[in-house]
This record gives C-alpha cells, sequence and structure tokens, in this order.
C-alpha cells in the first residue's frame, strides 16, 4: 500500500478553482492571560510555545482581578478591584469595551450561552449583569438583607459561579445565604433565597457537572453544600466541625475554592487555619481524610485527571507548593518555585502546571510527571493565571 503524501494532497486541494487556502492564522485552545497585578496589565501567553506574546494594558486595579472566557476562547472578561469590568480579545490584544460597573468588585462569572456576564460586587453589594458582547447593562441585583437591627443592608457578594440554562449561584457574606438568580429573561431576573446556611460564606465552587454548589464558611467549621439536582434544593452543613477541638489558628490568607478540587469521586478542600486538606466522599460529602501540608492552603486545585492535587500556601509558607497522589493520599514532591505564589493554571490535559510568583516577577512551567522546571517567564508581579481552555468549562 503507497504511503498518501497528506502535504501534497492539501496543496492539491487549495489549489483546485474555489478551495480557499489551509488557514495560517494562530487558534485560540493554546492561548491564556496572566494579570500583573500592579501595572494594570494582562500577559498574554502561549502554552504550547511556553512564552509570552504581548501585553494589553490600561485595565486599572488588579490587585485582586479574575478573568473568564466568551464560548470562542477569543473574548476574555477582566474584573478589576476597581469595579471595572473590562472586555479583551486575546488574540488580537486589544480592549473591546470597558465599563465601571461597581465601587468594589472581586469577580465574576459567563453564563452557559455566553450571552451573560456577571460581576459579584462588594461595594455596593450585590451582583450586576452585562450583555456579553456590548456590555451593554442588563440586570442589577441589590444583595439586600435585614440587619439584627431591623435595618435594611447590602452584603458583600462571594462565590458568583454560573449554572445550566442561564442562571447564576452565589453567596452573601454579611448575610449567611446562598442565592440563585434565573436570568432566562435578563431584565426581571428570580431570585430563590436560602437563608441561615452558616456563618460568613467566603468562596464557593460549583462542581464540574454543575450539580452541588460548596459554599466555604469562615465563621464556622465546615461548608455549606446546595445540592442543585433536587426538585426542592435545601442547603445542609456537610464536614462540620474539622477543628472542633483543637486550638484555632490565626488566618494569613483567606483561602479559595475555585478551580474545582474535585478528583473522581472526592472532593479536596482546604481547612481555614490549619495544615491540612481535607478529603470528602463527593457522593456522600463525608469526610473521608485529611492530608497533613507545609502550611495553611489558599488554594487545593486537582489536575485535570485527578491524579494529582496541587497546594500553595499563605505566609509564611507562601514559597512553597506541595504534590498530593491522590491514590495514595500523600505529599510527594514540595517545589519552592519562587517568593509569593499566588496562583497555579493547569495546561487543558495537564502535562504541565504554569505557577505565578510576585516577588520573584515570574511564571514558572512545570512539567506534572518529572516536576522539572520547563521554562521560567519573566512577568512583573504576576498573580492570577487563566487559559482559554476555560472556555468550555462551567464554573470557570
Amino acid at each position: 500500500m503507497k504511503r498518501r503524501n497528506f502535504l501534497g494532497a492539501a496543496a492539491a486541494i487549495a489549489a483546485l478553482p474555489g478551495c480557499a487556502p489551509l488557514p495560517t492564522s494562530r487558534g485560540t485552545g493554546d492561548l491564556g492571560v496572566v494579570i500583573q497585578r500592579a501595572s494594570g496589565k494582562l500577559a498574554v501567553v502561549d502554552t504550547t510555545a511556553r512564552e509570552v506574546l504581548g501585553e494589553i494594558a490600561g485595565l486599572g486595579d488588579l490587585s485582586h482581578a479574575s478573568v473568564v472566557y466568551g464560548r470562542d476562547g477569543a473574548s476574555a472578561y477582566v474584573f478589576g478591584r476597581d469595579g471595572a469590568l473590562t472586555h479583551v480579545n486575546v488574540r488580537t490584544q486589544r480592549v473591546l469595551a470597558r465599563v465601571q460597573q461597581a465601587g468594589n468588585s472581586i469577580g465574576g462569572a459567563i453564563s452557559q450561552d455566553g450571552s451573560l456576564v456577571a460581576a459579584q460586587n462588594y461595594t455596593p453589594g450585590g451582583v450586576r449583569v452585562f450583555d456579553a458582547r456590548t456590555l451593554a447593562p442588563l440586570a442589577d441585583i441589590p444583595a439586600t438583607y435585614t440587619a439584627a437591627d431591623g435595618s435594611t443592608q447590602r452584603s458583600r457578594v462571594v462565590g458568583l459561579a454560573d449554572l445550566p440554562g442561564r442562571r447564576f449561584v452565589f453567596a452573601l457574606f454579611d448575610a449567611d445565604q446562598i442565592w440563585v438568580a434565573d436570568l432566562a429573561n435578563p431584565r426581571e431576573p428570580r431570585i430563590t433565597k436560602f437563608a441561615g446556611i452558616g456563618r460568613q460564606p467566603y468562596d464557593a465552587l460549583v462542581t464540574p457537572d454543575g450539580r452541588h454548589y460548596i459554599a466555604g464558611l469562615f465563621g464556622e467549621d465546615g461548608l455549606a453544600l446546595l445540592d442543585l439536582w433536587q426538585a426542592e434544593p435545601k442547603v445542609r452543613r456537610i464536614l462540620g466541625g474539622y477543628g472542633r477541638g483543637e486550638q484555632p489558628l490565626p488566618v494569613y490568607k483567606m483561602p479559595h475554592l475555585r478551580g474545582w478540587a474535585v478528583a473522581g469521586r472526592e472532593a479536596w478542600l482546604p481547612a481555614i487555619g490549619r495544615h491540612e486538606v481535607l478529603v470528602a466522599d463527593a457522593l456522600r460529602w463525608e469526610e473521608v481524610a485529611r492530608v497533613p501540608v507545609a502550611g495553611q492552603p489558599v488554594f487545593v486545585m486537582a489536575r485535570p485527571d485527578g491524579r494529582q492535587v496541587w497546594v500553595n500556601f499563605a505566609v509564611p509558607d507562601y514559597h512553597r507548593v506541595q504534590v498530593i497522589d491522590t491514590v495514595t493520599r500523600r505529599v510527594v514532591r514540595t517545589l519552592e518555585p519562587g517568593k509569593a505564589v499566588l496562583h497555579m493554571e493547569f495546561t487543558p490535559r495537564g502535562e504541565a502546571v504554569w505557577i505565578s510568583s510576585r516577588d520573584d516577577d515570574r511564571v514558572s512551567v512545570v512539567d506534572t510527571a518529572s516536576f522539572e522546571t520547563l521554562a521560567r517567564l519573566d512577568v512583573p508581579q504576576p498573580s492570577g493565571i487563566f487559559f482559554s481552555a476555560r472556555a468550555g468549562r462551567m464554573g470557570l
């Protein structure tokens, strides 16, 4: 059998009348951004070539910024700490639209169909929803509640995530509530409220299947779980009292639950103020193990295949990253990629992880099998790392 010359065949097809040549422009699947928190810029990166392609400037206060992607993987939405929402194109490295939508914002989400972008705000407390193409305002959802003295107050909003069917879910830090907003008609949001969920929900995640919303509780040991597949969903407490009977430690940095710490049938979660990672059965939502780690965990992130969990830490241990094998539930490697590790992001299939080291002005690319450093990129004061593969993932 003769081997077909694919390149020759492609060239012949392109030469036929009415056939355009094969495209040579860059796709978006291996693009990403790194937040430069001090300069108000994004570094645009190529995850295959492991290089910085350029910068997008003029994005304001990025000291606590986050990014979500539109369905095409080229549109990205930047939520700045100063309340600005910016629509950028990572392929062309340009700002497409920008709106000053609040006074203090800490993140947002994009709807399942990619048509709506929602921002969660501290000041004023609530959620604002925009047209993803134009950033025209569509809905304002004030996070109002009745305080102990009977007055009406606004709560800071945390843990905003997308759900199937043009819905968003979020937690009210000051009101101890979880709200689900249905925006089938964005001009008339329908809100379902769950009260008394536990003290001070500080962050949350949605499991990859969209079924469970889990909010961490800063004011008490435990987490709040909402099963969104139930006909009449109710919030129940899980992992209650994981620090009971032990001397609580000071909390140096609030842990983060974003990034999916769900590996197979288990959820891996940071224990507030403790040098431990909690492991829960993701069917029964009961504790099955604890893994001692080097410090207070901030991000606990599962590699895409679920075989490893990577952990970074608050001060004074924030120069370290530890890798846990999810089969043995043991730390198998401790790395020191640089000073002030703030974030980690896996490549889409998990063969490498990118790690930002703010105080060393660099991003390290590490092989997740050999733990060898594959590249070091010079990025001024890097923090969050967000790859375009997030465009196809719920809750990211």
